[in-house]
């Protein structure tokens, strides 16, 4: 997990952190050590893509969440969540599902139907802490279909809105906190101006390779800009981005599935998960045991 210092109109390099899951890989990008968070972003996975063997697929079993919010967001294939609220809600390409944990929630994340076919999965999982007056609310469940959140061209480079405000386009999905998520998908020799209104902004590169003041970004790579800086991306190949960001909530603990402002909310966490207080995932009944 490495970053470097660039200068400019960008102040950090973020390189991924690859680990095999076994069925497939994932990209991470945050939390890094040079920087924990952009925004309310701290966990940032770029998943696949990958391709499965009929019968074979994600497989995430029941585990917990408390003190932020979970989006998940795929460019291709299915996941089927379910949650200890009772929500049972396939994704495909495009829409969002959006998990609240607040004060504590249980999820599975497994196949979906395509299962018995030859499959694809390739998304983003992201993890956005709750501010302080949130941190213990009711967890929750929203799910938000492909053609609610709203798509403009922004001279000619296709944008949609994921969440919050940019290019005069408001994406309808919940934000607990300032928030900007929106991915853009730029031919070759394209470029794209960020939208400034927010205090911190990250660009991360999905698929092709682009330039942002003078370097260039490949695939998997996180770009952090400068506060207050004007930002242009040029594509110099067909590019798929995603540009994430918003105002800082405080600083956050992070360990496991857990985020927390202080240390013993994280150790009360850990003693409920270990003591079976969550509440379990009906019609899901493994789980994933706490790491040592």
């Amino acid at each position: 997990r490495s970053g470097a210092e660039v200068g400019g109109d960008i102040e950090l390099r973020i390189e991924p952190q690859e680990k095999d899951l076994g069925e497939f890989t994932v990209r991470r990008v945050l939390p890094a050590a040079r920087r924990r968070m952009i925004g309310p972003f701290i966990f940032f996975d770029h998943m696949g893509p990958a391709q499965f063997a009929p019968g074979k697929g994600i497989a995430v079993r029941p585990h917990p969440h408390i003190g932020l919010a979970t989006l998940t967001y795929l460019f291709a294939g299915e996941i089927m969540h379910r949650d200890s609220l009772g929500f049972v809600q396939p994704i495909r390409p495009g829409a969002v599902n959006l998990m609240t944990a607040g004060r504590g929630i249980v999820h599975s994340e497994r196949a979906g139907d395509d299962l018995d076919t030859e499959s694809h999965l390739h998304g983003i999982q992201s993890w956005m802490a709750l501010p302080d007056d949130k941190l213990e609310i009711d967890p929750a469940f929203e799910h938000y279909p492909a053609d609610s959140l709203p798509e403009v061209a922004v001279g000619g480079v296709p944008v949609r809105v994921i969440m919050g405000t940019a290019y005069e386009q408001t994406s309808p999905v919940l934000q607990h906190s300032p928030t900007l998520y929106f991915e853009a998908r730029l031919k070759q020799g394209q470029s794209l101006r960020l939208p400034r209104e927010y205090a911190e902004l990250g660009v991360y590169v999905v698929e092709g390779n682009v330039v942002i003041d003078a370097h260039d970004y490949g695939v998997g790579t996180l770009a952090v800009a400068a506060a207050g800086a004007s930002i242009t991306v040029e594509a110099n190949a067909d590019s798929r981005i995603m540009v994430l960001g918003g105002d800082p909530v405080g600083p956050r603990h992070i360990w496991w599935n857990f985020v927390a402002a202080d240390r013993e909310r994280m150790e009360q966490a850990k003693q409920d998960w270990r003591a079976g207080r969550f509440a379990a995932v009906p019609g899901d009944d493994e789980f994933i045991p706490l790491p040592d």
